[in-house]
């Protein structure tokens, strides 16, 4: 895992040369010096990756592969401090040192000429350390990409016990089992393909052996084959096994020259075996999502065959890739409920029944295995041995990550989990091991995350894409290879919120310790009597109310995060500003901080500061020093007004103020900060969102010089300036969301002056008074939400939007005053999530049959005019929820099966729900229910 720490130090230390040519004259020869040689070592430490995934590397190895690491790392120390010094003291450009504010020397000078002594001493240590690597043996793997460690394993697989598992001792399988086993024996007569997709130890190999060795399946077919894949395979290995099956369970002799064959003749051998034959065959644990092509010629597709080939994987990417074939399905293997998780734990653990004494904590230790049959039943089985007693019952629950780690019961889950990781490029083990700084449980914003693994420097450059959309790539194959679970969609699809399953969690915390990537200071982990100080880059702070950082001054830290901090000590972040002037990110998310220090703005290399959910108020001009600064986040913090300051910092790329939903204006409009005159020098700019745009002309000046906006929120905008608006918004071509509120609710927001659109537009949101429907809306062809508030339209402004190819969500907040809405047949075919509140002319909503055939939620109300159910709801055959707000009693009831007239136009729809107001004002909730 060394790759890593090296990999990163190259990638960055490249770059910073092309953008710091000047600032690093002198030096720069030393280091493109010691990149190279970082280069020669990078494919033996692939080498020593994949011996220590074996678990083949002895201690000599890994003391080698430990000095690499520490090297990075310090030549990573020597450029920042480099750049630090220069950047504080410009005016002595040839030397290093700290100056007071009146420009007197405060520490010893050190010239350029000794920070390149330093450099060539590092280099000194690299080629000593290249030296000694020769000597072990390595094999020179220049690949990018996995470390293919599946190879020559020789060690105990869980997937082999998993195949031979008894149906009796498995819960929760009968549903899966019935679906896999019904498409195999029934549907079309082509060839098939099912795929099984879940997470390392989800339990996709124990039900594909059950259907297997399914009585029914095994009649349906003529042959049958169980081939296991893994990390590396050679086709014509493959090949030869399933060949050798097939004569096998035939009884007939295996050709005796097939171990000379090459892959053309394995394939003309296998398609004449099975000519003319009905097979199942299953290749388990597929990772590369090639596979398919390059195995499908040699399963031939006779006709009415009915063939069928099952693929177990934990990458979607493979089953994406069986997409082609004429019968495919997949079926996603997810992790057990809480009740069954619970059976079967209670199997494993006590044969019976669990003592109560033990109930709490045996249920703690089940939440933590987050229904990963795997982890249920290692666990399971440890804690069978084990007296039933609380006290040892107790001690194992908090030392689980520790026992996953060390005891040797636990070595088989913690190398079927780990391969999922050792299969990443570098790069994308980076940002996985970062899920390790989050609290257990811990759902993270994918924009904030994207937005860390940017400022981190995780994420490479490539061409034509900016950075945000190759983390979104990243992020996405993660997901894809079930190594992140998706918690919130967004309103167009794409991940909103994601976090780690609790069990991989544990793996990433045991990799980071010896990596040095992140260290955890919990209630759980008190001190730091155990750190390495040259090791730790990065300190997440989890539920502590001490001073231990007193004790941390001779830390390396890079990034310092806070969560659920309720009483940080008021030192803190003094200590931070004082003793980690390296500094990249900061984090106080939470945390109860009520200022920022003017020292903030000594942390030349910080990339990402953010104060969301803190009481702080006030920026400190200091802050207009940030010069790398690339993420300000001062979401729901007390932050009204930044200072002029900010328009230094030319690398910024997104400025998020959120104020707290609390602080909004007497008519409900969310408040934005102030700003002054200069925001246009922000050209880096991807999100803006949201500042207050009653400033004058000039602030739409800037605005128009702002073209890589990808967010963009406004509110207070006069009448006035509607104009000058839209011909800002015209030159932001890249614009994907769009958050705009009037000064006041009469304030008229004129938009209907822009005459080419942003046509990537994803997201709109109008707040504010609109006297005619912007007709330019009707082009986006590309908008997934729109949502007007307050709009008062006269004219119906569904006529405008009904053809719109992407739209998925639609909401009307008093943004009608006519007594008709009518849905006319053909529109709205991608419309999910309608919302009707505060229409009070209006009087029918009609539905043609035929309109909006995929919409699962509606929200109506209060329509105080709205006396029927609307007319055509019955056509809605995908409705899943129907809920009416601030509604009279008499409506309601019209839609109960005892005493309603309409119960038969909604009695299709799953949930319907009403807020009625009862006589003292209050709303209460009555629930129709017709889940099956």
């Amino acid at each position: 895992m060394a790759e890593i720490a090296v990999s990163f130090v190259i990638d960055r230390l490249v770059p910073l040369l092309q953008e710091e040519a000047q600032l690093l004259r002198g030096v720069s020869v030393e280091v493109n010096s010691i990149i190279a040689e970082l280069q020669v070592i990078k494919p033996f430490l692939r080498d020593a990756d994949e011996r220590d995934a074996r678990g083949e590397l002895d201690e000599g190895v890994k003391a080698w592969v430990k000095q690499v690491r520490q090297v990075s790392h310090h030549i990573e120390d020597i450029i920042d401090e480099y750049m630090l010094h220069l950047a504080e003291c410009p005016q002595r450009r040839g030397f290093i040192g700290f100056f007071d504010k009146a420009g007197h020397l405060i520490k010893k000078l050190k010239s350029r000429h000794d920070i390149a002594s330093e450099i060539q001493d590092v280099k000194r240590t690299i080629c000593e350390i290249k030296e000694r690597g020769n000597t072990y043996g390595f094999s020179s793997i220049d690949q990018q990409g996995s470390t293919s460690c599946g190879k020559n394993v020789t060690w105990h697989d869980l997937r082999v016990a998993s195949e031979f598992t008894e149906e009796t001792e498995i819960v929760g399988i009968e549903s899966p089992r019935n679906e896999l086993t019904n498409w195999l024996v029934e549907g079309s007569p082509k060839r098939g393909v099912i795929s099984v997709v879940g997470m390392g130890g989800v339990g996709k190999t124990t039900l594909a052996k059950i259907i297997y060795n399914n009585p029914i399946v095994t009649a349906h077919f003529n042959c049958h084959a169980w081939i296991s894949v893994s990390l590396t395979f050679k086709m014509e290995e493959l090949l030869k096994i399933m060949i050798k099956q097939f004569y096998k369970e035939q009884n007939k002799s295996v050709p005796e020259d097939i171990d000379k064959m090459d892959v053309r003749s394995l394939i003309e051998e296998l398609r004449d075996y099975l000519g003319g034959k009905s097979y199942v065959v299953v290749f388990d644990d597929v990772w590369d999502s090639n596979f398919w092509a390059f195995m499908k010629d040699a399963l031939p597709d006779k006709p009415n065959g009915g063939s069928r080939i099952v693929i177990t994987t934990r990458n979607d990417a493979v089953a994406d890739s069986c997409k082609e074939s004429p019968f495919y399905h997949v079926h996603k293997l997810l992790p057990l409920p809480q009740d069954m998780a619970w059976d079967l734990f209670c199997k494993k653990a006590f044969q019976t029944v669990c003592p109560p004494e033990l109930m709490d904590l045996s249920q703690k230790i089940v939440k933590r295995c987050e229904g990963l049959p795997l982890a249920i039943v290692t666990i399971g089985g440890v804690l069978a041995t084990k007296e039933k007693v609380m006290r040892q019952w107790q001690a194992f629950l908090m030392s689980l990550g520790s026992e996953l780690g060390s005891n040797p019961r636990f070595t088989g889950i913690k190398r079927i989990l780990s391969l999922s990781y050792f299969d990443l490029p570098y790069h994308l083990k980076l940002c996985y091991l970062y899920f390790g700084i989050f609290p257990e449980d811990y759902s993270i914003s994918c924009g904030r995350l994207i937005r860390l693994w940017i400022a981190e420097g995780l994420v490479q450059r490539k061409v034509g894409k900016t950075l945000e959309e190759v983390a979104e790539e990243y992020l996405t194959e993660l997901i894809y290879r079930s190594l992140v679970q998706v918690s919130v969609v967004n309103y167009d699809g794409k991940a909103r919120s994601c976090r780690v399953h609790d069990m991989m969690r544990e793996i990433i915390l045991l990799i980071s310790k010896d990596l040095g990537f992140c260290d955890i200071l919990s209630k759980d982990n008190p001190g730091f009597e155990s750190l390495d100080r040259l090791k730790t880059r990065r300190l997440s702070i989890h539920n502590r109310e001490d001073n231990a950082l007193e004790s941390i001054t001779g830390f390396r830290i890079r990034s310092v995060f806070s969560f659920n901090a309720d009483e940080l000590p008021k030192s803190f972040v003094g200590i931070l500003l004082s003793n980690f002037k390296l500094l990249k990110t900061l984090d106080f998310g939470n945390a109860s901080l009520y200022y920022l220090p003017e020292e903030v703005g000594n942390l030349f290399h910080l990339r990402y500061l953010s104060i969301r959910d803190t009481e702080i108020k006030v920026l400190p001009k200091s802050i207009g020093r940030l010069q790398n600064l690339l993420t300000l986040d001062l979401t729901r913090s007390h932050v009204s007004e930044l200072p002029v300051e900010i328009n230094r910092l030319h690398k910024l790329r997104h400025l998020l103020a959120y104020l707290d939903e609390k602080i909004k204006s007497e008519f409900g409009l969310q408040q934005g900060v102030k700003i002054y005159e200069g925001i246009g020098h922000l050209e880096a700019l991807q999100e803006l969102h949201i500042v207050e745009a009653n400033h004058g002309p000039w602030f739409f000046e800037d605005l128009r010089k702002l073209t890589q906006l990808r967010k963009l929120g406004i509110t207070k905008l006069k009448s006035e300036n509607g104009k000058a608006l839209c011909t800002a918004i015209e030159q932001m071509n890249h614009l994907e969301s769009l958050d705009v509120s009037s000064l006041s609710p009469d304030e008229i927001i004129d938009l209907q002056h822009i005459a080419c659109a942003p046509q990537y537009l994803r997201s709109l949101h109008l707040q504010g008074r609109l006297e005619t429907f912007p007709v330019w809306i009707s082009t986006l062809e590309n908008l997934v939400r729109v949502h007007f508030n307050w709009s008062r339209l006269t004219e119906d402004p569904l006529p405008f939007l009904h053809t719109l190819p992407s739209l998925s969500e639609l909401g009307l907040n008093d943004a009608y005053d006519g007594e008709l809405l009518h849905f006319k047949e053909g529109g709205f075919q991608k419309l999910k999530v309608l919302g009707l509140k505060n229409l009070n002319a209006l009087h029918s909503v009609i539905i043609d049959n035929g309109v909006l055939p995929i919409l699962k939620e509606i929200y109506i109300g209060p329509t105080p005019q709205l006396k029927e159910v609307p007319s055509g709801i019955q056509h809605l055959s995908k409705l899943t929820y129907l809920a009416f707000y601030d509604t009279t009693l008499e409506f309601a009831l019209k839609m109960t099966p005892s005493e309603g007239q309409d119960y038969g136009v909604v009695k299709h729809i799953p949930r319907v729900l009403f807020w009625v107001k009862s006589g003292d004002g209050r709303l209460k909730t009555y629930m129709l229910s017709h889940d099956k």
